[in-house]
């Protein structure tokens, strides 16, 4: 074959692939369509759902409501009488060291005496 100011190699009559014929088109594209639609079928939930769900939770109670303690004019006061919470054991330690340095102890009388204060 030889071009001559053609610019496919191949003629219009000259090609080895058949022609796709109506006849079998149709068959093909059911199959393509059932293969294709039948997974998506199953993702269907029908309204009211399956027999093998489980069943819904019961509701939470409802909050209770109380109104709120209002004071009387007329009664003591209540006062709470405990004790400060004691203070952790490193802030313990800081303020013994702070106690220390402003004291004017060096370094090791500070970590004997940091050391002593804090387990009182």
């Amino acid at each position: 074959m030889h071009l001559n100011n053609n610019l496919f190699a191949v003629g219009p009559a000259d090609h080895d692939i058949p022609c796709m014929k109506p006849s079998s088109f149709i068959p093909g594209a059911i199959a393509a369509a059932l293969m294709f639609a039948s997974p998506a079928s199953a993702q269907i939930i029908p309204p009211g759902g399956s027999l093998y769900n489980p069943p819904l939770p019961a509701p939470p109670p409802p909050p209770k409501i109380a109104p709120p303690v209002i004071p009387q004019m007329d009664a003591p006061a209540h006062q709470n009488y405990a004790p400060a919470p004691r203070p952790s054991f490193g802030d313990r330690v800081t303020k013994c060291l702070d106690d220390a340095a402003a004291g004017g102890l060096g370094p090791n009388d500070r970590a004997a005496y940091s050391r002593g204060c804090a387990n009182q």
